[in-house]
């Protein structure tokens, strides 16, 4: 299964994308782990990347296009991946859509995960990475004994919290104007070809894993859209031979033709 996940910053779509990837058991593919980890490596990618990151603006397509690349064509994605915060514009999904095509892999389904704004707003603020495994947490949304109920699985220590440098409030608001500019249109993108699926992503985490589960699994509009458009099977034009013998119910026409010993026997 090939998906993308959209929506805007502090939708959920990394945590359901790491349900989905347990479940599902494919790669979850993320721009900001991929672009985190060019920045912590300290090279000339990671310093662009730093800059747009912590100015809340989108890191150049190029640099992202790239990553993705060589993300794609790794043994683990060969079967399925969870696109995540992946395409953000018109132009990386024209471009992703390319490769994919090249890959011979494409899309199963786009799902849209729908966010009241000041939600988004909370999420956001609230939200805190493990510095060791990466993974993620809500302070606003998850208590203390979730955070703390299993250790982290990198270092076995208990999770060491911290707030990424785009997550606070003196970003958001940029980030989500970014957003409404550049990745909104996307949904208009994916709608014409019957990949979109729309999905309320407010409630607990099971209940969005559901609905999202749900989406995932009903019939793909694209395929429906295809089998619809399929050119039905050219049917010859009839002969004069043809319409004769479809004019008389499919009995055969005109003055039956008998056999010599026939004619003879009526002769007799």
């Amino acid at each position: 299964m090939r998906i993308v996940l959209l929506g805007a910053p502090g939708s959920g779509k990394g945590t359901q994308s790491q349900r989905l990837m347990q479940r599902e058991h494919i790669p979850q593919i993320s721009t900001g782990d991929l672009l985190r980890a060019a920045v912590a490596s300290g090279s000339e990618l990671g310093r662009k990347a730093r800059q747009a990151m912590e100015g809340g603006r989108l890191v150049a397509d190029a640099l992202v296009l790239g990553m993705i690349r060589e993300r794609l064509r790794e043994a683990d994605a060969r079967r399925g991946f969870i696109l995540d915060g992946f395409p953000r514009n018109l132009a990386q999904a024209q471009a992703l859509e390319a490769l994919l095509k090249t890959l011979r892999q494409p899309l199963d389904a786009v799902v849209q995960l729908e966010v009241d704004y000041a939600e988004l707003v909370r999420r956001i603020s609230g939200r805190r990475t493990c510095a060791d495994c990466g993974r993620v947490f809500n302070v606003s949304t998850s208590g203390a004994e979730l955070i703390g109920s299993e250790p982290c699985h990198s270092s076995g220590a208990p999770h060491r919290l911290v707030q990424r440098p785009d997550d606070n409030e003196a970003t958001v608001a940029e980030r989500l104007r970014v957003y409404e500019e550049k990745t909104r249109p996307l949904i208009d993108f994916y709608r014409t070809r019957g990949l979109l699926r729309v999905i309320h992503a407010e409630g607990s985490v099971e209940e969005v894993t559901e609905r999202l589960e749900q989406a995932l699994h009903a019939v793909p509009r694209a395929t429906v859209a295809a089998r619809r458009a399929a050119p039905t099977r050219k049917r010859r034009a009839p002969t004069a031979k043809r319409a004769a013998k479809a004019g008389s119910g499919g009995k055969r026409s005109g003055p039956r033709r008998t056999s010599r010993r026939g004619s003879a026997r009526r002769g007799r």
